[in-house]
């Protein structure tokens, strides 16, 4: 509580004036815990749930009335909070495609909080930073240096983002102002394209554009579940026949089931003869560029009008860190901008505007200083050092992918592709399909919560098999075959005891 005003009239210091040695002690007293909880993460479970009590008090707290003092707020979280994460820390994680975080990301993180600016614009270093960090991906992907971009949350925005600049762009096109008309009286049906193992962030994205289900046309797949270009486009010359107008043709450079790749060249040269605009999601799999294996396979990615990319994925920066780049800078900005030609700033460099703002390329005003710690992590570790830990984590997948392989009692998912490895139990082939589908979902759940290993599980082509997403630059070869010993003792218990249960 603050207590009364002196003879001056003015309240003594408020709670949140912390003088240089408060922030210290406690500041130090957060560093051992952060140091403590990562340096403990491989000999601990990957998962623990929360306890039924903890989670019930949790929810039952009410707003606190007074203040805590920082040593009982930090005693709390080491508690309560620290021994329950999701497991993405741990090197035996390898659920969905959640990477650990990067030490420097979460110093520079702090330090970032600590500055607190908003980065819509102005002439501070945060912008600097970010449009460095920017420039650094556009290089790294082909993009020309003349590009729009920025860091949004993730890959969902990213999708937001590039796609409502597609929708400007193909509705201009089609002598729509879509921003003054909206869609409703377009007189044209929008459509877009993508495969069915396209992420499904890309169609929220394009119904809060105004697109239904019906409008996304979902375009066939190859053994190795890439998009075919024929496919691709017959379904646009029939479109385009119809008098629809195609907004965006959406690519996987990295499917987050398989580590799919679609024929990015092929796609680009239909893309480019429609006159249709091209999003390639490289939200997981582009930074795979830098590999030896996989560094044609997306050189690609240059082609396209729009890209996105999760940082916090396999660049391991802390959560959240995406990033979108939009080739048409002038488009970009004709889609967000509200504000008039007249109050623009277009590179000020000594003004207090400073560049032209990021809030008018895209959905946010108020934005964070994610760039110093995608900054921090790629400044450490160097294109050498993404490189290492990149192979690391495929040649982890490979070695993954042969014991699997090895095992009679196992199968994989060929072709498989990035650092996901799919397979399934499936015994001595006493069960029949759906009895290895319920047994392979039964297998997942147990592993999850046994907290020696954390796989995923999917479906493909309508069998259920576990899913692995190695991307921990600390992971060993012991832990994937602790990983496919615990699979197989799990599927031969399981069995045995349905097995029982039929006799």
């Amino acid at each position: 509580m603050v207590g009364p005003t002196d003879a001056s009239g003015v309240p003594p210091a408020h709670p949140t004036a912390w003088s240089a040695e408060q922030i210290r002690h406690v500041g130090y007293r957060t560093m051992d815990l952060i140091a403590e909880y990562l340096s403990a993460l491989p000999s601990g479970p990957v998962f623990r749930p929360v306890p039924p009590s903890l989670s019930a008090r949790l929810l039952a707290t009410p707003m606190p009335e007074s203040g805590t003092a920082p040593d009982t707020l930090l005693d709390q979280i080491a508690t309560d909070i620290m021994p329950y994460p999701f497991g993405n820390g741990h090197p035996r994680f390898s659920g969905w495609v959640r990477s650990p975080p990067a030490v420097m990301g979460i110093f520079a993180e702090t330090l970032a909080s600590a500055l607190n600016p908003s980065v819509a614009g102005g002439n501070h270093a945060a912008v600097y930073v970010e449009h460095e960090v920017v420039g650094w991906f556009a290089e790294l992907l082909g993009f020309p240096a003349t590009a729009a971009g920025h860091l949004v949350t993730g890959g969902s925005a990213a999708a937001l983002t590039a796609l409502g600049v597609a929708r400007h762009v193909a509705a201009a096109r089609a002598g729509i102002d879509v921003r003054a008309e909206g869609v409703q009286g377009a007189g044209t049906t929008f459509t877009a394209y993508q495969t069915a193992e396209g992420h499904a962030c890309h169609r929220k994205a394009l119904e809060l554009l105004g697109l239904g289900a019906r409008d996304i046309r979902l375009i066939d797949t190859d053994a190795e579940l890439r998009m075919l270009p024929a496919a691709l486009d017959a379904a646009l010359e029939r479109d385009i026949r119809a008098g629809c107008t195609p907004i965006a043709v959406i690519a996987s450079a990295g499917t987050v089931n398989v580590g799919a790749i679609d024929p990015l060249d092929a796609i680009a040269d239909i893309c480019a003869a429609r006159g249709v605009w091209l999003h390639v999601d490289g939200a997981y799999g582009a930074p795979a560029i830098l590999s030896a294996r996989y560094a044609a396979a997306l050189a690609p990615l240059g082609r396209a009008d729009s890209v996105g990319v999760d940082p916090h994925k396999w660049m391991y920066v802390p959560i959240e860190a995406g990033l979108v780049l939009i080739k048409d800078a002038v488009a970009a900005r004709a889609a967000y901008s509200l504000v008039p030609p007249y109050l623009r700033t277009d590179g000020d460099a000594h003004g207090v505007g400073g560049p032209p703002w990021f809030s008018e390329f895209g959905l946010q005003q108020t934005r964070g200083f994610r760039a110093l710690k995608v900054w921090a992590s790629l400044t450490h570790l160097g294109i050498e050092g993404y490189r290492a830990a990149i192979e690391h984590d495929l040649a982890l997948a490979d070695a993954l992918a042969a014991l699997v392989r090895a095992a009679p009692d196992l199968e994989i998912w060929d072709p498989r592709g990035l650092s996901i490895v799919c397979f399934r139990y499936v015994g001595d082939g006493r069960l029949d399909a759906p009895e290895l589908d319920a047994l392979n979902r039964a297998v997942c759940t147990e592993l999850q919560r046994g907290g020696e290993v954390f796989p995923t599980s999917t479906v493909l082509r309508g069998r259920t098999y576990l899913r692995s997403c190695l991307m921990h630059p600390g992971a060993t070869p012991r832990d994937v075959e602790r990983l496919v010993r615990a699979a197989r003792t799990a599927g031969m218990r399981l069995a045995g005891i349905w097995g029982e249960r039929a006799l």
